[in-house]
């Protein structure tokens, strides 16, 4: 019987976890809407990691990737 109520309280946590992210089917836009909506998402997400990799590379070698702690 105890089973019962770690169930309950695992499908709480999971549910928390999940929370209001992942996918919705229900947003309302078609496919076609849903496409031009995700490819534009893309495209800047695109240009902003273009923009970092940019002032990265400009901005001399300090606190780049190659920096190591010892």
């Amino acid at each position: 019987m105890t089973r019962g109520s770690q169930r309950e309280r695992d499908r709480e946590r999971a549910a928390a976890r999940v929370g209001g992210k992942g996918k919705n089917a229900e947003d309302g836009l078609t496919p076609e809407q849903r496409r031009e909506r995700d490819g534009k998402a893309l495209q800047e997400k695109a240009a902003k990691k273009a923009a970092q990799a940019a002032a990265a590379s400009s901005g001399g070698g300090a606190g780049g990737k190659g920096t190591a702690k010892k």
